[in-house]
């Protein structure tokens, strides 16, 4: 007797289902319903394949019948697709009070697809430029020679580092050659490695702005240096009480992150004069640095003390975090520490990968695409502004550029409670105090969203905008 299509997709799909059946609506309800929570909650996304029914009945304990009447309900109720030759598959457009009893269950389970994403720190990925990707990874791999394949230079390939001088050079004032040119997998790696090389010459304390990124005071403690708080107001970061035993300073000068202020140029000369006088250095993170929207540039810190400052860049706000390059210009008296860091850590980024990006660069193809995205990001901004500007009192804060824009709040209850009725609806935001920003203290500490107006694809971003603006309208808790 031939198969049937259902009965060879038992043999083609390995899927393994964990599915609640307990209950007393019977097996068969108790099935469709599990099945009806999986698709809702993400956990069987759009097209997944369906295990065959005699494999599903075999792997409950259910008889077939069961099964297909199961599969039955949710082909009729649109959940399901069932086509002859291609099994049962998860439908690519759900029924539409799957959206709305999504609500009902609290928020989206960790890895689910959200209906928005307006979390800061995200490029929009899905511009990425694969096409200029695909087509470098060919001219690399026609023109590489074959001992580029042995094991790499610990500083990162020399045509990147070239290319990377001559970029930092042109975009941001860096004062960089080849040789000073250090690349890595991003820049919390970067900081990973210059932590352990500091932590070797011996220091023991630096400082980090506060607010400021969680997981780069945790990056300096797992490598033993004690993180000390930098107070940032609208001047940026306050070096009046650095403490003359800090190894190093860590900035974000040209767009503090989260404030989104700029460094004043009293204090750039500041934090470089206390570096001198303590033989200490300055780590500037100028992580999206290539993302200004108004008139006047804000160069890096660097060329002010290239002796004395650190440079950072990467490619996780241009291209995509997941691409993992990113640059260092040091100064010689730490480059050989950095390195025997490097070695010892085996850290160097894939050498492909290397040569694709150098590609990109040398070809011009990597400023086109900054310029698209920097367009883009310019109208979203505005657009952003514009609607919020509507349903609010409260203005936008920090300066035009970047990534994402700052809502303030009445209190960190009136965050936390925004941040958490957006999830249960289906956007995913960030405050202040939901992202641990803020050094660990008893004192009450200013409230704000924190809406990252890059990260939705092109194709979502006025979904997500409605949704974000009829959240706002309900809330009372706006500061102005």
């Amino acid at each position: 007797m031939r198969n049937s299509p259902d009965d060879e997709a038992d043999f083609t799909s390995g899927l393994d289902l964990h599915l609640d059946l307990t209950g007393d609506r019977g097996a068969g309800r108790s099935l469709e319903s599990a099945l009806r929570e999986a698709v809702r909650r993400g956990r069987l996304t759009a097209g997944t394949r369906l295990p065959g029914t005699r494999t599903l009945a075999a792997d409950l304990g259910l008889s077939r019948g069961t099964v297909v009447q199961a599969y039955t309900q949710l082909i009729a109720g649109g959940w399901l697709t069932g086509a002859r030759g291609s099994g049962t598959r998860v439908a690519d457009v759900l029924p539409e009070s799957g959206t709305g009893e999504a609500a009902d269950h609290g928020p989206p389970e960790p890895g689910v697809t959200a209906l928005g994403d307006l979390r800061p720190g995200r490029p929009d990925v899905s511009a990425f430029p694969r096409a200029d990707w695909v087509a470098g990874v060919r001219r690399v791999m026609s023109a590489m020679e074959s001992e580029q394949l042995g094991y790499p230079d610990p500083a990162g390939v020399p045509a990147l580092r070239s290319a990377v001088a001559e970029y930092v050079s042109r975009t941001r004032g860096v004062a960089a050659t080849a040789g000073s040119t250090v690349i890595t997998a991003g820049f919390t790696q970067a900081l990973s490695l210059l932590a352990r090389t500091f932590r070797g010459l011996g220091t023991r304390r630096a400082a980090t702005e506060d607010p400021g990124f969680a997981v780069h005071r945790e990056l300096l403690a797992a490598a033993g240096i004690d993180p000390m708080p930098l107070a940032v107001d609208a001047g940026g970061s306050d070096p009046a009480h650095l403490p003359d035993d800090a190894g190093f300073a860590l900035l974000t000068p040209a767009h503090q992150h989260p404030w989104g202020v700029v460094l004043a140029p009293g204090r750039r000369s500041a934090f470089i004069d206390w570096a001198r006088r303590n033989d200490a250095y300055v780590i500037e993170d100028d992580y999206d640095g290539e993302f200004r929207y108004g008139q006047q540039p804000v160069g890096a810190m660097q060329p002010l003390a290239p002796d004395r400052v650190i440079y950072a860049g990467s490619t996780s706000k241009t291209l995509a975090p997941g691409v993992r390059l990113g640059w260092l210009v040091v100064p010689a008296s730490l480059r050989g520490p950095l390195l025997r860091t490097v070695r010892e850590t085996g850290s160097t980024p894939p050498v492909i990968d290397q040569l694709v990006l150098a590609d990109l660069l040398s070809s011009g193809s990597y400023d086109r695409h900054v310029r698209r995205a920097r367009l883009a990001y310019r109208r979203r901004r505005q657009e952003l502004a514009e609607r919020l500007a509507v349903v609010t009192d409260t203005p936008l804060t920090g300066v035009a550029a970047g990534l994402h824009t700052l809502l303030p709040l009445a209190s960190e209850a009136a965050e936390r409670e925004l941040v958490a009725t957006a999830e249960r609806s289906g956007l995913l935001l960030q405050g202040l105090h939901t992202a641990d920003y803020w050094y660990p203290t008893d004192e009450e500490r200013p409230a704000a969203l924190l809406i990252g107006y890059a990260t939705p694809p092109r194709h979502a971003w006025r979904q997500t905008l409605d949704l974000l603006v009829s959240l706002v309208s309900g809330l009372s808790g706006t500061s102005g």
